[in-house]
């Protein structure tokens, strides 16, 4: 997720404005493939891939209920980590699979105002198998006072091998809140990549956002960064985006949220998936080789977060304002790294 300015190693986000965040950074239910299985995964069946150069279909978002466990890969691929969130309740996260990025959100290049903590007054596991990001806010300022959550993977090893397929999928409750008193939140999904933590600097290094929200507007952007900042083959610090796509019910509910790496076609393919439904595709052959390259053949690291503020929100309106109210949370059910072998 991107703002408008560029910090040292971040941003991104997808949106027709500038916007933009990225780098920076149980009892999980991790299942490693224990082969040297190079990161690749999967089409969920009910996924169907859509052809074209970058253009967005409009998804629908079904009714979805939280599953109670992490979803079977299909027949033929494989799980290669997984968490389900079943730590006790009011627990943080552990540190075998997750560590907190925190600090003020001026740190990340994107406008944000929060404040990232590792409280589990922010960031916690409810006892019910979700993980929870909340954003609290202290004081009479709504510019400022907010606290929040940012989580990312200690492990950067999720990716598609030559001829492979990987697909990182969530199921998902964006926060319970509308355009009414949900300005100025970011709710977000995503991944960079693992070149970031070696010293490639952000957009070269890639970037792709599989879920972002602002403002509470019940809709859902996809977007890959790359290339260099600003402009560039890949129109930086917007990036290659659906732009803003209908999330229905994306408010009150849990829904899936996926991306699918796909090197086993020509053109390589990046494909967005919202409950099942593809709903924006990126070829490679839409930018130069090297960039494409630099950006999405290496493994990445996942993150998720609540931001408040920030370029992005700002693009579309604004926030928070006086009406933005304190306590909304991002609810996590599971997160999946599903991968198929060339």
């Amino acid at each position: 997720m991107s703002s408008g300015q560029l910090p040292e190693q971040e941003m991104a986000p997808g949106a027709p404005a500038p916007t933009g965040r990225a780098a920076r950074r149980r009892r999980s239910r991790v299942r490693l493939a224990l082969t040297a299985v190079a990161v690749a995964a999967l089409s969920l069946a009910g996924m169907t891939a859509a052809t074209g150069t970058g253009s967005a279909a409009s998804p629908t978002a079904t009714t979805a209920v939280a599953p109670s466990d992490v979803p079977a890969p299909p027949a033929g691929f494989t799980t290669t980590w997984s968490d389900d969130f079943n730590g006790a309740a009011n627990t943080g996260v552990p540190s075998s699979d997750w560590k907190y990025d925190t600090g003020p959100g001026s740190n990340f290049g994107t406008g944000e105002i929060e404040t990232m903590t590792d409280s589990t007054s922010n960031v916690y596991e409810d006892g019910s198998g979700h993980l929870v990001l909340k954003a609290l806010h202290d004081g009479s300022d709504p510019a400022s006072g907010w606290t929040s959550g940012r989580i990312e993977t200690q492990s950067d090893s999720f990716g598609a091998p030559a001829g492979g397929v990987v697909m990182m999928q969530s199921s998902i409750q964006q926060p319970d809140l509308t355009t009414a008193n949900g300005a100025g939140y970011w709710p977000a999904f995503w991944m960079l990549g693992s070149t970031l933590r070696t010293g490639t600097t952000w957009p070269t290094s890639g970037e792709v956002d599989i879920l972002e929200d602002i403002n509470a507007r019940s809709s859902v952007f996809g977007t890959l960064h790359c290339g260099t900042n600003p402009g560039g083959p890949c129109n930086e610090s917007t990036g290659i985006g659906s732009g803003e796509q209908a999330c229905s019910g994306c408010q009150t509910g849990y829904h899936t949220y996926a991306v699918q790496i796909d090197r086993s076609t020509s053109p390589e393919q990046i494909r967005w998936y919202l409950d099942g439904q593809n709903y924006f595709t990126v070829n490679s052959t839409q930018v130069d080789a090297t960039t494409w390259a630099n950006a999405v053949d290496h493994p990445f690291f996942i993150i998720y977060d609540l931001a408040m503020g920030g370029g992005f929100p700002d693009a579309f309106g604004g926030g928070p304002n006086a009406s933005t109210v304190s306590g909304g949370q991002m609810n996590i059910d599971y997160v999946a790294v599903y991968n198929k072998a060339p």
